[in-house]
């Protein structure tokens, strides 16, 4: 299989496991849509767990580099805009791969134990990145350790709604807007949102 033909099928799987999740997706609609044999397949990917953990590894890898990339260059920015950087980073690669991004957050939601156990390392990786950025920004004496984890939550609802809710966020974008004029826009109000966040202290009601 050429590296060409390997990335077909890999685009071809993301493709099927965000129409059809990882369950309803066998091999054969896999090789039939990529219109290659399933031999080639259960040679390089051994089987369709084999196929995801690729695509799992290949998301992850490229995704936590970014965020890492971020946090080292944190002694030449303020918090503030280290976790902008973040919010920027986070949205847009997210949307770059959106069709496998909403296809993670469904098979987490539903509890899907393989992909949750394939994911449980990148996942304490990306927690521990984002929330040590999101402790610095929030003002320690002006918010209870339950009110930052509630506004923890709320920030990292706010930065997967376009994923996991992709049939309201296309009606709410239309037809006649770009995805990627709107979720500057979109990006742009969760940093609003952040700032205000900083600068009131407000009691989490």
């Amino acid at each position: 299989m050429s590296k060409k033909t390997k990335e077909k099928v890999a685009e071809t799987a993301v493709h099927l496991f965000y129409l059809k999740g990882f369950h309803g997706t066998s091999v054969r609609d896999i090789a039939s849509s990529a219109n290659v044999n399933v031999s080639m397949i259960s040679y390089y990917f051994q089987n369709k767990q084999g196929l995801l953990e690729f695509l799992i590894v290949n998301y992850f890898e490229s995704y936590l580099q970014k965020l890492e990339k971020i946090q080292k260059s944190s002694s030449t920015k303020s918090p503030v805009e280290q976790m902008e950087e973040l919010i920027d980073a986070i949205i847009h690669y997210k949307q770059e791969n959106h069709q496998f991004t909403s296809f993670i957050q469904r098979e987490l939601s539903k509890d899907n134990i393989l992909v949750r156990e394939l994911l449980v390392t990148y996942l304490a990786k990306e927690k521990y990145l984002f929330e040590d950025a999101f402790y610095q920004i929030v003002p320690s004496t002006q918010y209870s350790t339950v009110e930052k984890e509630i506004l923890l939550f709320q920030l990292k609802g706010l930065l997967q709604i376009p994923f996991t809710m992709p049939y309201e966020w296309k009606s709410m974008v239309g037809v006649n807007r770009s995805d990627d004029v709107y979720l500057t826009k979109y990006v742009k109000s969760i940093k609003k949102w952040v700032r205000t966040l900083m600068a009131s202290g407000e009691e989490v009601q």
